[in-house]
């Protein structure tokens, strides 16, 4: 009987893990286009997802860099300086404050300044295990083009990661529908 149960566990950590790398690790990434009209920043992960945003707006692959949720974490120095500064690289720099603070909330808040700024298409920047469910939420609310850029995190955070990002894409797909 311990055997059969082990066996069992042993299959569904294995099935756990193959869906994490098809969907956190490889998720699909197609490659952007040499102009977008905004490149979105997602919070969190602190510089490691606003460093490459800002190398795409430094290549000139948008005139404007839109960053969620700066004012949330006070260890943000480099976006709060962004903010205040209000622009980078040629390009104007626009900061919001998603309601709720979540990912629902920046695909909504980036949908409406998608409509009140005439963006139809955009770079969205996060990491990389969570490129799946980011895109997800910012098809059902954003009717633009979108492209998404998923940045490395550091492999002992990964397991975690992972862990937290299956049951929020578990809930997205189970419970909450529409943006």
């Amino acid at each position: 009987m311990i055997r059969r149960l082990l066996l069992v566990l042993a299959v569904l950590v294995g099935l756990w893990l193959v869906m994490c790398l098809v969907l956190f690790v490889l998720p699909h990434q197609p490659t952007p286009p040499a102009r977008v009209d905004a490149v979105v920043v997602l919070s969190g992960a602190l510089n490691n997802r606003l460093d490459p945003a800002l190398e795409l707006i430094r290549k000139g692959e948008a005139p404007v860099l839109a960053i969620s949720g700066a004012l949330q974490d006070p260890r943000w120095h480099k976006a709060r300086a962004l903010c205040r500064q209000g622009h980078v690289a040629g390009a104007r720099v626009v900061c919001f404050e998603p309601v709720p603070f979540s990912t629902r909330g920046e695909s909504r808040a980036v949908a409406r300044l998608a409509r009140q700024r005439g963006w139809n298409k955009i770079v969205v920047v996060t990491s990389t295990f969570h490129v799946t469910r980011a895109r997800m939420l910012f098809h059902r609310c954003y009717p633009g083009r979108l492209w998404l850029v998923g940045t490395p995190t550091a492999w002992w955070k990964l397991p975690e990661e992972w862990a937290f990002e299956t049951g929020k894409l578990s809930v997205q797909l189970t419970i909450e529908r529409g943006c």
